[in-house]
């Protein structure tokens, strides 16, 4: 039987032999490890499967890996990791610059590359956007990434969302969420939490209609359930 995986993460190399030993580290890490050997390929794949991770060579065929990494930016924001051969300081920046997290430069050992795609999803462990658990919470710039889409949450739905999110399966009362976001007690109510609780479910409905994650107890408050 084989062991569950711990995440999923997008290998995008054109060269088949290191593709290949990439893919067999990470498995052997226990990760979802999914190769694609083409630049249009590997966008699409981000937007379809979701995954946790993507390790991006920088030189690809159709388009190249800096291409690649603004495409994916536009639609989702994964953890990247970007392969590169020029190891001038400022092809570092430029790969940097156009969206990717961190970077590590060939020839390189594998076990190095698992090392950092671990790190990546430490970094934002509880956050990230999994199989189980399609978000990415963004604590500096107030945004939460749904299935690849930026809610367009205003401050307060922020708060009060990413308190649900951050205790899955716990019941809020509407006193609680009042008491936990003290310092916006001004600009809202106890009456008005059942708006905002409304408004968030019609954001996150326009990018996954059939979702209902934040159900409602009777006489009592909110929770977030884990989607299926």
């Amino acid at each position: 039987m084989s062991l569950p995986t711990i995440g999923r993460v997008l290998v995008v190399e054109d060269d088949r032999k290191i593709s290949a030993l990439l893919v067999s580290y990470l498995r052997a890490a226990q990760y979802d490890a999914i190769p694609v050997y083409d630049g249009l390929d590997a966008v699409q794949l981000v937007e379809q499967i979701q995954p946790d991770a993507v390790i991006l060579d920088w030189m690809l065929p159709s388009l190249d890996g800096i291409e690649v990494c603004k495409a994916i930016r536009e639609i989702s924001e994964v953890p990247i990791l970007m392969l590169t051969a020029r190891i001038d300081e400022l092809d570092k920046l430029i790969g940097l610059d156009s969206g990717a997290d961190d970077y590590v430069c060939k020839p390189f050992a594998p076990s190095e590359v698992v090392a950092r795609i671990r790190g990546l999803l430490r970094r934002v462990s509880g956050n990230v956007k999994t199989s189980i658990c399609p978000w990415h919470i963004d604590d500096q710039t107030f945004r939460i990434i749904w299935r690849g889409h930026c809610l367009p949450l205003t401050r307060i739905e922020f708060l009060i969302f990413r308190m649900l999110l951050s205790h899955p399966n716990r019941v809020f009362s509407r006193q609680q969420i009042l008491e936990r976001l003290y310092d916006s007690q001004k600009e809202i109510t106890d009456r008005s939490i059942d708006t905002h609780i409304k408004n968030i479910r019609k954001k996150i409905q326009a990018v996954d209609i059939t979702n209902d994650c934040i159900v409602s107890v009777y006489g009592v408050g909110y929770r977030f359930d884990l989607p299926d």
